[in-house]
């Protein structure tokens, strides 16, 4: 088992006033060469955006858009002619496929809203853009793993063109649970939303990450009350 520790602190920063975000992979002006990705996991960016503020319209192409939002109201548009809102508990998917414009804007003038924007990098390009969304039941995710995205268009969750598995869990303190990956020539990157975690022998805090390798099994301990996202992704590209 080869593990990589991403702790909090060390995530690029950018605030521009209206977006303050950490990135955990190089992106915009954050560039690491280290830190480029973990297999076809490209972007995974932590935003807090300003009362009534957001990202314009702008163009994506060939990339699966995962946004998941932590706090507040996202309303997302887009050039396929969806208008919706998001808060927490949704889990939004987009293929960004041949091209599509799209914008997300907070929805409320009067509290932030926080989220996760995640970019997997597809295993078929120029597919037909399409989006979804859905509503997590709540206690699906008590002191379990609870699987929010796969490949399969007939499995829990949403689903993406790739071979990528995620799953949620919101553990008391001292809950202990295993993770087994569905492929095992994947790898595993975890990202602490919340609490303190132990994976395998790594203790984590808020807003940390750890990605696995060469495993097909992790083991997790909630050091505290604790939430956690897991990434299962293909590590070629």
């Amino acid at each position: 088992m080869k593990t990589i520790v991403h702790k909090a602190d060390t995530r690029g920063k950018a605030n521009h006033g209206w977006l303050n975000s950490s990135h955990s992979f190089s992106f915009a002006n954050y560039y690491n060469p280290e830190r480029m990705n973990f297999g076809v996991l490209r972007v995974l960016n932590d935003d807090t955006v300003a009362p009534g503020m957001g990202f314009g319209k702008h163009p994506h192409d060939n990339m699966e858009i995962i946004s998941i939002p932590l706090e507040g109201d996202l309303e997302h548009k887009d050039s396929m002619g969806n208008t919706t809102v998001i808060k927490e508990g949704d889990i939004q998917v987009m293929s960004a496929g041949t091209g599509v414009f799209h914008s997300e804007y907070n929805k409320n003038q009067d509290k932030e809203v926080k989220f996760l924007q995640i970019w997997v990098i597809p295993n078929q390009k120029n597919v037909a853009p399409r989006y979804d969304q859905i509503t997590l039941n709540h206690d699906d995710l008590k002191n379990q793993l609870s699987q929010i995205l796969s490949p399969n268009q007939d499995d829990d969750g949403v689903w993406i063109h790739q071979n990528t598995w995620f799953h949620l869990g919101e553990f008391e303190a001292g809950t202990t649970v295993s993770y087994e990956l569905k492929d095992p020539n994947n790898g595993v990157y975890a990202f602490v939303l919340e609490g303190d975690m132990t994976i395998e022998t790594q203790k984590l805090n808020k807003r940390d990450g750890v990605g696995i390798l060469e495993t097909n099994k992790i083991e997790i301990l909630a050091d505290s009350s604790s939430k956690i996202l897991l990434m299962e992704v293909p590590m070629s590209i």
